[in-house]
Order: C-alpha cells, then structure tokens, then sequence
C-alpha cells in the first residue's frame, strides 16, 4: 500500500475528537483552516470537492451553552460544571453566575446532549448550538 493511501486510511479513520484536534494542530502550526462547515480537509486533493458541501448540510459539532442557573439549585450547577470542566471552585462559580457561557465547545451531537442533560438535572438553563 502506498505512502498515500495509508494517510487516507488513517485520515478517515479519526474520531470526531481526533479530528478537531488535527484542525487545531493544522491551524496553529501551519496556519491551515478548515473548508466550509468546520469539517477538517486536507491539502487540496483530487475528489475532496464533495465534503464541504455534505458537511454544511447538517453540523457535527456543537458548543453547549450554559444559559442560566435556577438560584436556588446553584451549587448544584456550580458542581456539575466543575465536574465537566476541570474548573476551580470561584471560577466554577463565576462561570455559572456570568452566562451564558460556553461549558463545552466542538463536542459531537450525542456528547451535547448528555451534557445538556446533565447540567439542567442540576437546575441550569442549557442551549445546544452548532459550531
């Protein structure tokens, strides 16, 4: 198998994950942006004309967006956002008490809506938006 054919195979294998971290890698270190939808391409290439169009029909990746908190179910939403995001305490909390603000960004459809979940469980006021 060629050199080339290999990079394709590996290329269309990644993950959604893997894939954003390929277009964050590609954008600072070679200052290469992704084509149309946010959809990763390579270097232009013969046949990769398609994906941006197919791409832009329907969004694969998703920012969750915290909207707000119910007062009274604060520290709850303050856990649960810690929890998601690594964040200290007072940050946790100035996260919750500045929205809307984004919990998590570039995340699949299935991911935002546990997440989602997750969050209004704990009282919080979520919205889902694609990238």
């Amino acid at each position: 198998m060629s050199a080339i054919a290999e990079f394709g195979d590996k290329l269309a294998g990644l993950t959604l994950k893997e894939a954003v971290e390929l277009k964050d890698y590609l954008k600072t270190k070679y200052n290469i942006e992704p084509a149309g939808g946010g959809v990763m391409m390579a270097a232009p290439a013969a046949g990769g004309a398609a994906a941006p169009a197919a791409a832009a029909a329907e969004p694969t990746e998703f920012n969750v967006i915290l909207e707000g908190a119910d007062p009274a179910k604060k520290i709850n939403v303050i856990k649960v956002v810690r929890e998601l995001t690594g964040q200290g305490l007072a940050e946790a909390k100035a996260t919750v008490e500045g929205g809307p603000k984004a919990i998590k960004e570039g995340v699949d459809k299935k991911t935002a809506e546990d997440l989602k979940k997750k969050l209004e469980e704990a009282g919080a006021k979520v919205s889902i938006k694609p990238v």
